[in-house]
């Protein structure tokens, strides 16, 4: 409560240099004149019942993100089943059944079509309730509202109403658009997170109007009265104009006084605000769209398949209209048995209307050729896919309890099918945590910590040497010499830091450690080091009484980091005031820490132009310092001439971190005289006072005069947290093909180096960064701007075309005002096909709109499918637009994931879900669905042969009842099972060959070869069903009596030997069998049967033909069970042909390795399953493992080089390497192999650099190095590789010394017997 009183007195517009220095009274500008549409808001403050009626009733704070509601439920759940165009065909057949023209009784046709639509459309209801109950928790949410005489009372958000007063505490959302009237900082100042709206992680500061002050309590707002007319709702965020009337004066009113809904109160106890805009008018719903409705590819696939089917059913009913038209013509006149008809239906004397009537006929009778439980059957499968997404435990967050959810299961096969993958920042691959990992102070690099990107290269690398079967290996290694990492490399490798428990603090060098930096070569450039973390930042400390250390509210992550690590570097910031900041700093020589106070005296803050931030502070000895921190490039161009002496050394260090994915800061100070400050500070505060347009130049042309010969004392390297697991989720979506655009809020600077952080960007990938000039801003200098960045796209599409070297990879960087002109319709195709040549893209700077508009045009402009992920109210329009939307459930709300289709807790989730569950489930359906119409097809068409062999009749061979039970009971189940427990391969190989997930986006199981297939196999199997029963039954006995077949035995004959030979194919088809695979096929047949049983047991009237059909005429019958078998077997000979030849001469790759599984070869052979899995990777140009490649492509190529050059001079000078002297490997290709394998290792150390000694068992080597060699190429003094002789006769081990190939590059004779496993280190190296 203390640091709550020192924070609210303090006046925080005196510390800063731009943003909120307030004008004096008297040259306030005008307010703003405007009139006419776009301007017609009008709100009365603090007026309850005003805005409850027209004409100024605006709409509620509820908001709603459901696909229906009460009302429009019906008639759009019905819209949703009948856009469906088999629901559409067998809807126009039910109706039709109830005439006399239809073949069937009206109950076996409607009855079928309740069900499956009313099933679907209460699937379509429950996940709509979800939605709704997540809508609730927001609209639940409490916050302070005025009920007059100045008492404030709890609310739900979804009461609130335009005008009221409300008043927002620390950590909380606002709920809707306000207008800030004032806060807890006595000059109205206030601290808001915008994480949620745009994706900065850094504060703003917004400021209330001066007129607005006094109303800093309850009790101040009993009589309070104003009103506000502005602009209507619209979706800028970063706009506003209105003016606010209050004790008859009018005040402008601009962005800096609007808090929007969804931003955060931070730093600040309270706030108070007036509603402006509420619900769906606030500026982030504003920027929201409708929820849209998503269809997979494969559904609209499937809809041409329909299309082609009811091609085929009209085909065959107008042949069997005509076959009947001419038949009634010409035979049935001498037909005498026919009784005449009276409805016209078979009139030889109407043979036009008779087809005709018949048409009707065959169109319902043929109508089994489209599966009518189709969509259902899909329906239940995708319910059941989706729960084994939301019970998958790999997938489960035990930090926050949260399960992976799929909120829609209609795209659950799109998951197998991504092509590029858009993803926001901050919040979904970052943490927004900073942590303190390294610093080079005086050219001296500090911090043996490794980043999470070198942990990851470090992982792959030994995974690349050895396989991941020595993962754990690598990690119990790094356990043993100190580094308590642990690397899991599947599922989803995951790095755990458990050494350092200080949040913001990672740093690990005893060096400077408790007091160790004192005996340091440069101890006074360590104390300026620590003094400026201290001192140059806006923070205010918090004394937490519990742990007794200070808490600090900093306006960037980066800054709480600072102060963190100064604090335990013993410099601790803990108080400020008005003009000063304390620090207590711990030196050696005294045991407690000595408070030393700074007076402050300017503080030049950071902007994203500037990139920099000072303080002046002046001394307890009286020196005036100015302390510097910044951008490296900015930093390095204002040293003085005798501030460069670590210059050098320095900017190594930061092209290190920079390679490890860190972000960087330059450090630097500069002594000024008194006389100097007091004639500049005159100045300065005449500019910051001043009122005009070019205040601000003034003030940054002060800055820059006194931010001038600096003298330079390091830097830092901050990571920003990546999420668990990052890295490696990024390396495996990109080996199974996938890419990746990261779309942020932030500036370009920060998504650089989270590109670098993530393997998105690396050294040596050529950046195409497309800007525009800041200058064109006039409406005259568009076409000049968008001839620019035409050009920009023009050269930067030609340099990629012209690029000869396969290994070239490209990354294209562009920001939010840049992408507006690039978004244009005479731009974007070029934009786009420049995107699509690039590794990886970045937008920076992008609005919500456009990034809602970028997933649209990739989404439009590939054809391909996109995936969306993000979690703020930012993200909502580009997960709604993609293909797929996926929200992170994080810290920052629910508006994500309310608008998503799937919700997941943390980015590296993403893996499993579409390399594992997308995999899965996109086979499933596939094959599914090509099992469905194949044996639709078997069935319907028995029914087009049995018409036109008995004269076009339109008589049905099957019982009403087996037509009716065909799809919704006797084969339904099976292929239910296909689709939700089929697994080509194991969750484990699908992580282990992330190639597998092409075959999705490749579509290789549903295209037109492999439907058409399924076709062609039905079609047979219908020949054979039908030709093969009438040969066995026609004409012959087939009772013991004598009798001969009639129509009732044929068909039931028929039916059940499609029964068998579909359920046959179906066991074909499954890789993976469990229980109940078994269990539902074997069902399937033994309740046809049962079924015939008691359906023959009822009444003749009931019963009709088969009465008792099955135990008195079927079951006796030997060559009813012969007919059946030989029937079966046929019908799946050719399947079966077929799959053994594919797999046998054209095996796919999941054959291959169900082949290696099946025979434990992955056991019994590890080389070729190493190779196997090297081979079941996407060539890619992002990732850690890319990294990993690029790197030993340059040491292999250094490494060729420096020995082309020594044979040149060995050349040149006549000399050959004596015999005795040295060895060469029989192969030179084999000697630069061991060469690069020792580089290799060395790296891995590199990226492990706290390591003294390290051993990779499953290769023999042992490496020592010396501490603290920042070099790769020097990591290793003294090397021994043990290689086992693969050539000429020898079949013993063989120890080759090495000495480091920067000193010489010689091969020393190898000591032939001497054996050396690995775990001899001690014993060796004594």
């Amino acid at each position: 409560m203390a640091g709550g009183r020192i924070r609210a007195r303090l006046k925080r517009s005196s510390l800063y240099t731009f943003g909120c220095i307030r004008p004096p009274r008297e040259s306030i500008d005008e307010p703003h004149q405007f009139q006419g549409p776009g301007f017609s808001r009008y709100v009365c403050c603090n007026q309850p019942g005003i805005h409850r009626k027209k004409p100024l009733k605006y709409c509620t704070n509820y908001i709603s993100t459901t696909k229906y509601n009460v009302i429009t439920f019906l008639p759009k759940a019905l819209f949703e089943q009948f856009r469906r165009v088999a629901n559409l065909y067998f809807l126009l057949a039910a109706t039709l059944s109830l005439t006399p023209v239809s073949p069937f009784s009206a109950y076996s046709m409607i009855a079928p079509l309740m069900f499956v639509i009313g099933l679907s459309m209460a699937k379509e209801a429950v996940e709509n309730w979800h939605r709704f109950m997540q809508d609730m928790k927001v609209n639940m949410r409490k916050v302070l509202v005025h009920s007059g005489d100045g008492v404030f009372v709890t609310k739900p958000w979804m009461k609130l109403e335009v005008g009221d007063v409300v008043k927002v505490e620390k950590d909380h959302f606002f709920p809707a658009d306000l207008l800030f009237l004032s806060s807890s900082y006595e000059d109205g100042i206030c601290y808001v997170e915008t994480m949620n709206l745009d994706g900065e992680t850094n504060l703003k500061v917004k400021r209330s109007l001066e007129v607005t002050l006094p109303l800093d309590d309850d009790h101040a707002f009993k009589d309070f009265k104003a009103t506000i007319k502005c602009e209507d709702p619209n979706p800028n965020l970063y706009t506003f104009v209105g003016n606010f009337e209050y004790d008859c004066q009018m005040y402008p009113l601009d962005p800096s006084q609007i808090l929007l809904r969804d931003s955060k109160l931070r730093n600040t106890s309270h706030a108070y605000g007036v509603v402006i805009f509420s619900g769906h008018d606030s500026k982030v719903m504003q920027n929201a769209t409708k929820p849209p409705s998503k269809r997979s590819t494969i559904e609209k696939q499937m809809d041409k398949i329909i299309y082609i089917l009811f091609t085929l059913l009209v085909l065959i009913s107008l042949i069997s209209s005509i076959g009947f038209a001419i038949k009634t013509k010409y035979q049935m006149p001498s037909w005498w048995y026919i009784p005449h008809d009276n409805q016209g239906l078979y009139d030889p004397n109407r043979p036009l209307l008779s087809g005709f009537s018949h048409l009707i006929t065959a169109l319902i009778l043929y109508g089994y050729l489209i599966p009518i439980s189709l969509y259902v059957s899909i329906e239940v499968v995708k319910v059941l896919q989706a729960l084994f997404i939301n019970q998958d435990i790999h997938m489960y967050d035990e930090e926050t309890c949260t399960p992976a959810q799929a909120r829609t299961s209609n795209l659950n096969e799109e998951l197998g099918m991504v092509d590029t993958i858009l993803s926001d920042k901050t919040g979904t691959l970052t943490c927004n945590q900073m942590d303190f990992l390294k610093c080079s102070i005086a050219g001296i690099p500090y911090g043996t910590r490794s980043s999470e990107v070198e942990l990851a290269a470090a992982s792959q690398m030994a995974m690349d040497l050895d396989g991941p079967d020595h993962d754990h290996e690598f990690s119990r290694i790094g356990a043993q010499s100190g580094s308590e990492i642990e690397l899991e490399i599947v599922p989803t490798p995951k790095g755990v830091s458990s050494k350092s428990q200080i949040k913001g603090f990672s740093f690990e060098d005893n060096r400077l450690m408790n007091g160790n930096w004192a005996r340091e070569p440069y101890k006074d450039v360590i104390l300026l080091f620590f003094r400026i973390l201290a001192l140059c930042h806006t923070a205010i400390p918090e004394l937490n009484e519990e742990a007794g250390t200070f808490n600090y509210e900093a306006e960037s992550p980066d800054e709480g980091a600072f102060l963190v690590a100064a604090r335990e570097f013993g410099f601790e910031y803990c108080k400020r005031t008005q003009s000063s900041i304390f620090v207590r700093e711990k030196h050696v020589s005294s045991h407690e820490p000595n408070e030393r106070e700074f007076k402050l005296l300017n503080i030049l803050d950071f902007t994203s132009k500037r990139k920099r931030m000072s303080v002046i502070v002046q001394d307890e000895t009286g020196q005036i310092l100015l302390l510097c921190k910044g951008a490296d490039s900015i930093i390095f161009d204002r040293l003085s001439k005798n501030g460069r002496l670590f210059e050098e050394a320095t900017r190594k260090h930061l092209n290190e971190y920079a390679e490890a994915g860190l972000r960087t800061l330059a450090f630097a100070y500069r002594k000024l005289d008194t006389s100097e400050y007091s004639s500049w500070n005159d100045e300065f505060m005449k500019a910051k006072t001043s009122i005009g347009g070019d205040r601000d130049s003034m003030l940054e042309h002060l800055s820059d005069t006194m931010e001038k010969d600096l003298i330079l004392v390091g830097a830092t390297a901050v990571e920003d947290k990546l999420q668990q697991g990052v890295p490696q989720c990024i390396d495996k979506l990109a080996q199974a093909g996938l890419k990746l655009w990261v779309l942020t809020g932030d500036k370009m600077e920060t998504a650089i180096n989270i590109g670098f952080a993530c393997s998105l960007l690396r050294h040596g990938m050529k950046q195409i960064c497309i800007t525009t000039n800041v200058d064109m801003v006039a409406p005259a200098s568009n076409t000049v701007t968008k001839e620019n960045i035409l050009m920009q796209i023009t050269n930067a599409s030609r340099m990629v075309n012209l690029e000869k070297d396969p290994h070239a990879a490209f990354a294209l960087i562009i920001d939010g005002k840049t992408l507006t002109y690039a978004l244009e319709e005479d731009l974007k195709h070029q934009f786009l096909n420049l995107a699509i040549d690039c590794a990886s893209v970045i937008c920076c700077r992008v609005s919500p709109k456009q990034k809602a508009l970028v997933t649209r045009l990739v989404k439009e402009g590939t054809g391909k499918t996109t995936l969306a992920i993000g979690d703020g109210a930012n993200d909502v329009g580009m997960i709604q637009e993609a293909d797929i939307g996926v929200g992170i459930s994080g810290v920052e709300g629910m508006q994500a994931v309310m608008a998503s289709d799937f919700a997941i807790a943390q980015f590296r989730f993403l893996e499993r879900l579409l390399v594992v569950h997308g995999h899965w489930c996109y086979k499933r359906i596939a094959q599914m669905i090509c099992y469905f119409f194949y044996k639709n097809i078997a069935f319907g068409l028995t029914l087009f042969y049995f018409e036109a062999f008995t004269g076009f009749s339109g008589q049905s061979v099957y019982d009403d009842w087996y037509m009716l039970l065909f799809n919704v009971v006797l084969t339904s189940l099976p292929v239910i099972s296909l689709g939700v427990f089929e697994q080509d391969v194991s969750s484990e190989i699908c992580l282990q060959f992330p190639a597998l997930y092409q075959q999705g986006p490749r579509n290789l199981f549903f295209d037109w070869y492999r439907i058409f297939g399924w076709m062609g196999n039905g079609l047979y199997c219908s020949l054979i069903v039908f030709f093969l029963n009438i040969i066995i039954f026609y004409e012959q006995a087939f009772r013991s009596n004598g009798q001969t077949a009639d129509m009732a035995v044929v068909g039931t004959v028929m039916f059940t030997c499609v029964i068998y030979s579909v359920n046959c194919q179906i066991a074909l088809t499954m890789s993976h069998f469990t229980w109940i695979q078994h269990f539902l096929i074997g069902f399937s047949i033994i309740t046809w049967h049962i079924f015939l049983i008691l359906y023959g047991m009822l009444s003749p009237s009931l019963s009709g033909n088969v009465y008792k059909i099955f135990l008195e005429a079927l079951s006796p019958a030997p060559i009813y069970w012969l007919s059946i078998l030989l029937v079966a077997v046929a019908c799946n000979l050719p399947y079966l042909a077929h799959i053994s030849f594919q797999r046998s001469f054209n095996p796919m790759d999941h054959h291959v390795i169900q082949e290696i599984k099946y025979y434990k070869k992955d056991v019994e052979d590890r080389h070729m399953w190493r190779r196997e899995k090297s081979k079941a990777r996407q060539k890619t140009k992002i990732g850690f493992s890319a990294r990993v490649d690029a790197k030993i492509r340059h040491l292999s190529l250094t490494t060729h080089k420096e020995e082309e050059e020594e044979e040149s001079l060995q050349h040149i000078e006549g000399r050959r390497p004596h015999p005795e002297k040295g060895f060469r490997l029989p192969d030179f290709r084999l000697q630069v192999l061991v060469h690069n394998l020792l580089i290799l290792i060395a790296y891995s150390m590199y990226v492990r650099n706290n390591l003294q000694l390290f051993e990779v068992h499953m290769l023999g080597f042992v490496v020592l190095r010396s501490s603290y060699t920042s070099d790769c190429m020097l990591f290793f003094s003294f090397s021994f590789l043990r290689l086992h002789m693969l050539f000429e006769d020898h079949e013993h081990d063989v120890v080759y010394p090495c000495y480091n190939p920067n000193l010489d590059w010689k091969l020393m004779k190898p000591i032939v017997g001497m054996k050396f496993e690995s775990g001899m280190s001690e014993s060796f190296n004594s």
